[in-house]
């Protein structure tokens, strides 16, 4: 390597969490809106550079407190993004976290001296979003579908039980089709994916539905 070779020079890493949830039977990814620039005023993933000082998994971390004060979240690389273009200033490598958490379990602070406001935004009403944040967004979607069976997952949105009509709106979602609806529970119990609790949970306007645990 030839430090001194202009084609090294001017590049960095940018970390970025695409952190979904499930909320009234809605995918949501949690967006944040920035204040400096570039991209001022538009709606971005958590995130931002990775210091020379740390690596790029503490860098994620140290972004996501500073810009939501969320901690304590599993994460996982899903992606990396590389396009010459995708930065206007300089050069920088995307590097893409994934993660997925029950909502009730976090909050956040809508404003820090880099975000004018954070929230929750239906995955079907995502806006344009700084960077090229979208096809971020689009790859993880992929990445949760690659994993929508995988118990973990299912634990981390539903750690005190789901309801079947709950699951099926999950997946529906995720997987981007219609599932057997005669099937769909047979298939979670047999994959050992659920388990029964012997609780009802009531619904508005409707017969109440068995609660099942996630194995």
């Amino acid at each position: 390597m030839i430090l001194d070779n202009p084609l090294y020079k001017n590049q960095g890493i940018h970390a970025n969490l695409v952190l979904f949830t499930f909320d009234n039977d809605k995918l949501k990814v949690l967006l944040i809106k920035r204040t400096n620039e570039p991209f001022n005023n538009m709606w971005a993933l958590p995130g931002g550079a990775v210091y020379n000082n740390e690596t790029i998994d503490e860098a994620i971390k140290r972004e996501l407190k500073e810009k939501t004060a969320i901690t304590n979240v599993e994460f996982e690389l899903f992606n990396v993004f590389s396009k010459i273009d995708r930065a206007p200033d300089m050069r920088m490598i995307g590097v893409g976290y994934f993660a997925i958490i029950d909502k009730s379990a976090v909050s956040f602070i809508k404003q820090t001296q880099k975000t004018q406001d954070a929230k929750w935004f239906d995955i079907d009403e995502v806006p344009n979003l700084a960077y090229d944040h979208n096809e971020m967004i689009d790859d993880a979607k992929q990445f949760l579908k690659s994993k929508i069976w995988q118990k973990g997952i299912l634990k981390k949105l539903f750690p005190q039980g789901v309801t079947i009509p709950e699951l099926y709106k999950l997946y529906t979602i995720v997987l981007g089709e219609g599932l057997d609806r005669r099937n769909f529970r047979k298939k979670l119990l047999l994959g050992e994916i659920i388990s029964y609790s012997n609780k009802v949970v009531k619904n508005k306007g409707a017969k109440p539905s068995k609660l099942y645990y996630i194995q």
